[in-house]
């Protein structure tokens, strides 16, 4: 089954440093499509969870989390446009962070940052191992995003909706080749 790839901590602030599109080209067995400078990857062919990621693994020059999630997660997640009934302008971000695992217990949400009538962000909703949310472009809000990962326990990666509709969007352009080859393998068996 296709895939996702995101990769945590990622050249931010300097750290962690490599090159997602020449490590798209080293796994080019899988058809991975690179997409931005922060570690988030479109995986097109079926390959296990776990070869996929002692592959990256394998090729990182340090360690870092590996959030895989199955292409029809982030499917159904871009379908539900989460943000229709959201304020935004360009003075609100909208983000998605993208959990190690789904959560046990999610809280009870909407959940505001550091308050409900002074918010810097705002969790709106949670679904499968995704977090949604906005937060104002503010230094401050930022604080607030790492302070996630601690009020839910599991490690996460923020990502941009925008990020997340282009991924959709590539993982839809390929729907009809991906159908088209596992028709061949079932005519083969």
């Amino acid at each position: 089954m296709p895939s996702v790839v995101f990769l945590r901590g990622v050249n931010v602030g300097g750290a962690n440093l490599c090159r997602p599109a020449e490590l798209a080209k080293q796994l080019g067995e899988f058809g991975v499509v690179n997409i931005g400078a922060v570690g988030t990857f479109v995986v097109r062919e079926n390959v296990s969870e776990s070869a996929l990621r002692a592959a990256i693994a394998k090729k990182l020059p340090f360690k870092c989390e590996i959030m895989i999630c199955p292409a029809r997660d982030i499917l159904k997640l871009a379908a539900k446009d989460p943000y229709a009934r959201q304020r935004s302008g360009p003075e609100i971000t909208r983000f998605v962070n993208v959990l190690h695992k789904r959560l046990r217990a999610p809280p009870p949400l909407p959940l505001s940052l550091p308050s409900d009538d002074d918010w810097l962000l705002k969790i709106i909703a949670i679904q499968d191992q995704f977090v949604l949310g906005l937060y104002r472009r503010q230094m401050k809000a930022i604080g607030y995003l790492g302070k996630i990962e601690k009020l839910l326990g599991v490690p996460a990666t923020t990502r941009n909706w925008n990020t997340i509709e282009k991924v959709a969007k590539i993982l839809r352009a390929a729907q009809p080749k991906l159908k088209n080859q596992e028709q061949r393998k079932q005519s083969l068996r």
